[in-house]
Formats: structure tokens, C-alpha cells, sequence
């Protein structure tokens, strides 16, 4: 069994200034955006009565948030979005469940937010204490524009008030589940930034997710290794709003 193949696969698959992966848009050739059988017996299903709360709620209301007020986020609030997160909800025979399933229940995505604008913490790069519950201060500084340039020179990652950055710890589940271990990883920290864009919603804030970035950029600022913990997914956070007027202190190109 050949282990490396996942691995492989994140090293072809990565965003480099000098090369981006993907090819130009065929319009023409656009597949169809949904699948039906046409001439399958249809059964009607009944509307859903939605009230204005619950998980329902937020999921009707969940938009990619872009704008983003000057208003600060609290600090509360970013807690909550990281429970929603990685929270613990049980423990049990020496595994800590949390409120996003992982498969085997190894967990190998780790947490690291860029704090830009959240009351009582200092602007820098922290990492999440999944069982402290805390926020562990890696980098202090500002980093809105190398998050921004690192996240494909987008500005939403440094207009919001927080970036959330998942890297996975390839190991973790590479040794249980071999060649396959890049499927569940992935799925993984898709079901993590799920939780936070419903939270978020709930919580009357916005989130955007990206996948498109540098990823060896992205890893520099957190100080990883892309072989060994690369980024696997951002998500930015913050007050929904107008654009920002405080902007990075330099053009992003």
C-alpha cells in the first residue's frame, strides 16, 4: 500500500504565485447544475415551516459574508464560533468528542485564528486549546495584509475581524487509515467550517470560506510545515457591514 498518494496529491494540488491550479472555463461545455430523473414517480415533499431561530433559521439566512463593518468582534463571540468549531462535548474511553464529527474520531485538524479586530486581544496569530478552552498567542502583530496576500490576495481576509485558518496533522490519520486518509481529512474540516458559517449565523455575524490561497504562504504565517500540517481551509469572521475603511497599509499587488 502506497501512503504516499494523498500526500502527492496536496503537493500537485497547491497555489504558487508563479503557478495556480486549474485551467481556463469552458462555458460551452458548463455540466448541468442539478440531476433529476425525468421519469421517476415524484413524490411532493412539504414545505418547511421555518421559525426565526434554531438550525434551520440560520441555515435559510447563511450567506458568504464579504462586507464587513468597523465595529469590533467580541471577544465572547469569537469563542463561541470556536466551540461551534471544535468544541467538547463528551468524553468518553479517552476520546474527547467535539461538535464536528471526524472520522475515527481522530481529529487531526488544528485551529489557529488571525485575530485583526476582536475586543480584549491583541492583533496577531493564535492557536485554539481544543481541551484548555484558550487561545494560545503564537505570533503578536498585525497580519491582515499577509493573511490577505496569502489568501490569494483577497481582501475580505484582512477587512474582517478575524481569519479562521485550518491546517490537518496529516499523521493523525494517515496511520490508521493509509492511502485513504486525505478523503477523511478533508471531509473533516469541511463539517468544522459548516459549524462556524451556521454559528455565525445564529450569532447575527457572517463568514466567508475560501479554499483558493497560497498554500506555502499560508503555511509560513502560521510557522507549519505544508508537507507535514499543511492549510487546509480558511474562513474569514466578523460583523456584517460595508466594506471596511481601514484598509492594509500597502496595495495588495
Amino acid at each position: 500500500m502506497n501512503d504516499d498518494l494523498g500526500q502527492g496529491y496536496l503537493r500537485a494540488t497547491r497555489h504558487g504565485r508563479a503557478h495556480l491550479v486549474g485551467g481556463r472555463m469552458d462555458w460551452a461545455r458548463q455540466p448541468d447544475w442539478f440531476k433529476t430523473y425525468p421519469d421517476a414517480v415524484r413524490v411532493k415533499l412539504p414545505d418547511l415551516a421555518l421559525d426565526d431561530s434554531g438550525v434551520f433559521d440560520a441555515m435559510a439566512r447563511r450567506r458568504s459574508l464579504r462586507a464587513y463593518s468597523s465595529e469590533p468582534l467580541a471577544l465572547g463571540e469569537l469563542s463561541a464560533l470556536l466551540w461551534a468549531a471544535a468544541g467538547v462535548t463528551a468524553r468518553q474511553d479517552g476520546f474527547a468528542f467535539r461538535t464536528a464529527p471526524s472520522a475515527g474520531g481522530l481529529y487531526p485538524v488544528e485551529h489557529y485564528v488571525i485575530a485583526n479586530d476582536v475586543e480584549g486581544l491583541e492583533q496577531g496569530l493564535y492557536h485554539y486549546d481544543v481541551l484548555g478552552r484558550a487561545l494560545e498567542c503564537v505570533h503578536a502583530g498585525d497580519l491582515r495584509l499577509p493573511i490577505a496576500r496569502a489568501a490569494l490576495d483577497q481582501r475580505i481576509a484582512a477587512d474582517a475581524q478575524a481569519v479562521f485558518v485550518w491546517t490537518a496533522v496529516l499523521e493523525r490519520s494517515r496511520w490508521k487509515y493509509g492511502e485513504r486518509f486525505l478523503r477523511y481529512v478533508l471531509l473533516d474540516a469541511g463539517h468544522i467550517a459548516g459549524n462556524v458559517a451556521l454559528a455565525a449565523t445564529a450569532l447575527g455575524l457572517g463568514t466567508c470560506q475560501i479554499a483558493a490561497f497560497f498554500d506555502e504562504e499560508a503555511a509560513g504565517i502560521l510557522g507549519v510545515d505544508p508537507d507535514v500540517e499543511p492549510v487546509v481551509y480558511m474562513s474569514t469572521a466578523g460583523r456584517p457591514g460595508e466594506t471596511r475603511s481601514t484598509q492594509p497599509p500597502v496595495a495588495l499587488r
